[in-house]
């Protein structure tokens, strides 16, 4: 009982930054919607704008490699840019059953697939954590396309059996945060077997949770070390991956915490307020947006482009 109320506590708490964020969105449109009004007077008034012609494309740009982490070699005619990317949330693909207690963290099969497509027709590709941090410190290129990270929590069957053949079908990767002792594949958990063809098979990246999806905040310096170093070393061990980001559980997180994951050599983490990941974040606190059902793949990609301004997560701070 315990447990689900501090879940519950924890829904309420993103709940709250997710109307947070709409209403910084709001005010941003109207300040938006002025500075343009401004543009549009001053050109009229001078006549029209700048002559100067767009710059000729580089007769050196040629097709290169770029980073990637076990997928399919893409290939990219367009030269290195440092990029920014948003990252998505997705826990359960199905369709919510009558009486579930948290039905905003499913999303039936059909809308994610849509979703996706979508996605892909706004211009997005797909990419991991890792190929993210190439392209900021190892001047690394990306998939041609817009990048976007798909990421899933918690280790459900459901983002095997569903999801993963939707992203395979457009060529994209996706991103596993398992928390160690999740749901038994009886249950509903993803197996095994199903992480490792994820991994091998599909080029997904591995990352974690922690051990039990726990609270991280409040924790001892002994019980962070178990979920952040021991369980980084576990995971390594069974599927012989790197694990280098955490995904903190129902997003709370303090400067103890990122201590904790600094020491055991993860390269960063990932937050639940919304906003757009770029080399200058901290890494430790990059924001991330959890999907839910209400998005249908127009809305969706409207709320995308429009967290693009949103300021960055707390660097430090508690939530």
């Amino acid at each position: 009982m315990e447990g689900r109320e501090s879940y519950e506590r924890s829904h309420a708490r993103r709940e709250q930054r997710r109307r947070t964020v709409r209403r910084r969105r709001r005010i941003a449109g109207a300040v938006a919607a002025c500075a343009v009004a401004g543009i549009v007077v001053a050109l009229a008034g001078s006549g029209g704008g700048s002559k100067t012609p767009l710059p000729a494309r580089s007769a050196k740009s040629k097709t290169v490699a770029v980073a990637h982490t076990g997928a399919p070699v893409d290939r990219c005619l367009a030269p290195y840019r440092l990029e920014r990317a948003p990252i998505l949330e997705y826990h359960v693909i199905a369709q919510a059953p009558a009486g579930a207690p948290f039905p905003l963290l499913y999303v039936s099969p059909a809308l994610f697939a849509e979703q996706m497509q979508a996605l892909a027709r706004d211009g997005y590709h797909a990419v991991t954590l890792d190929q993210l941090w190439a392209n900021w410190h190892e001047h690394r290129r990306l998939p041609c396309g817009k990048p976007i990270v798909i990421s899933f929590d918690n280790g459900y069957e459901t983002q095997f059996q569903y999801a993963a053949p939707v992203l395979k079908k457009l060529g994209w990767v996706g991103v596993e945060n398992l928390q160690l002792t999740g749901l038994s594949w009886a249950n509903g958990g993803i197996s095994h077997h199903e992480i490792r063809e994820l991994i091998h098979r599909d080029g997904w990246e591995l990352d974690t949770q922690g051990y039990d999806h726990s609270a991280m905040v409040g924790l001892t310096a002994s019980e962070l070390r178990f979920q952040t170093a021991t369980t980084r070393r576990k995971i390594q061990r069974l599927f012989d991956v790197p694990v280098n980001w955490f995904c903190y559980p129902s997003g709370e997180y303090d400067p103890t915490v990122i201590a904790a994951l600094q020491a055991a050599g993860f390269r960063g983490s990932t937050t639940e307020y919304y906003g757009w990941a770029g080399a200058n974040d901290d890494p430790y606190a990059l924001p991330r947006m959890e999907v839910h059902p209400t998005q249908d793949p127009a809305v969706l990609v409207s709320d995308v482009a429009a967290m693009r301004s949103d300021p960055p997560p707390p660097d430090s701070g508690s939530h």
